[in-house]
């Protein structure tokens, strides 16, 4: 039999040789998955996904909490939700009332008009199941605030620790959403300014090459706030231009690990002000299927060339 598979000892071949070469492959992988995953990059990556989905379900939570608490307190309508999750606490827990009432409003001295509408309230008494029940969703808001503003810390300190020149263009958070849609830090550095620009507008982008949409001129870039809130007819022209120093950026804090973040902001600035002195453009007319949605009376459109010579049957 082992004449037969080419493993004997006059071929020089054994099961103890076998033996060996696994364990040397096997010590050469977890090597290789070990080098990989050296840098902090990869931790810099799930702290920022796990921020933004912890922020998703704060908001969230937020939003039942606000709606819970106006059951019992209609009066008191509380629109900042660590306002919200202090004096629901309060609240519950029958303790520190008027410390949770001012900090809803500072040292007005209204914090005794909101004691008293919650001590003279016409919504539902609650019983000590419904209670305890209300304030260990309110304890959660609270840990989920404390979790996410570690995570801002440790974000903030990475991001400018990994990529101190991209961070000083951007912004922390912003900086960590492009090295995670980027996949690391090397992969970014060999993209071009045209791919970065696009980063987290995935979507978008395949509905415009499937549908033949509008293509977008955004994706992270648009949380910067001179893009955000910059007019509609420059915002992707700002966006390029980011995109473009950024790339810049990102190469020099990857290959040379130089400080040239100044002189790209410098000439950053310098830019958008240019941008932002052009006349503005007219709108162009908005196509059949609305804003962005493409008109199906192009001849190149994908719309209609995908069902071209297509007949309807009749029945």
């Amino acid at each position: 039999m082992m004449e037969n598979n080419g493993f004997n000892n006059t071929n020089g071949g054994s099961m103890a040789d076998l033996e060996e070469l696994r364990k040397k492959m096997l010590e050469d992988a977890k090597k290789g998955i070990k080098e990989q995953y050296a840098s902090e990059e990869y931790a810099l990556i799930q702290a920022i996904n796990a921020y933004l989905q912890l922020s998703k379900s704060y908001n969230l939570l937020f939003e039942r909490l606000s709606e819970w608490f106006g059951i019992y307190i209609p009066e008191l309508s509380i629109q900042n939700p660590k306002q919200l999750i202090a004096v629901s606490i309060a609240v519950a827990e029958g303790k520190n009332i008027q410390d949770a009432a001012s900090r809803v409003i500072g040292s007005n001295p209204n914090t005794e008009g909101i004691l008293e509408k919650i001590n003279s309230t016409i919504g539902r008494p609650w019983n000590d199941e419904e209670k305890n029940t209300f304030l260990q969703v309110a304890r959660l808001g609270a840990q989920i605030e404390s979790t996410l503003d570690s995570l801002d810390a440790y974000i903030n300190s990475a991001a400018n620790r990994l990529m101190p020149n991209v961070t000083y263009l951007s912004d922390p958070k912003i900086a960590a959403e492009l090295l995670s849609k980027a996949g690391s830090l090397e992969r970014m550095a060999f993209m071009p300014a045209s791919t970065i620009q696009l980063l987290g507008a995935e979507k978008a982008l395949f509905r415009h090459i499937k549908f033949g949409s509008k293509s977008p001129k955004y994706g992270v870039f648009f949380k910067l706030p001179k893009v955000s809130g910059g007019r509609w007819d420059i915002r992707g022209k700002i966006a390029r231009l980011y995109a473009t120093k950024i790339s810049i950026a990102v190469k020099a804090d990857y290959f040379s690990k130089r400080f040239i973040a100044k002189e790209l902001k410098e000439s950053l600035d310098a830019g958008i002000k240019r941008i932002e002195s052009e006349p503005e453009r007219k709108r162009e007319e908005r196509g059949r299927f609305g804003r962005g949605g493409g008109n199906i009376n192009r001849p190149n459109n994908r719309r209609n060339s995908k069902f071209k010579g297509f007949k309807r049957k009749r029945y």
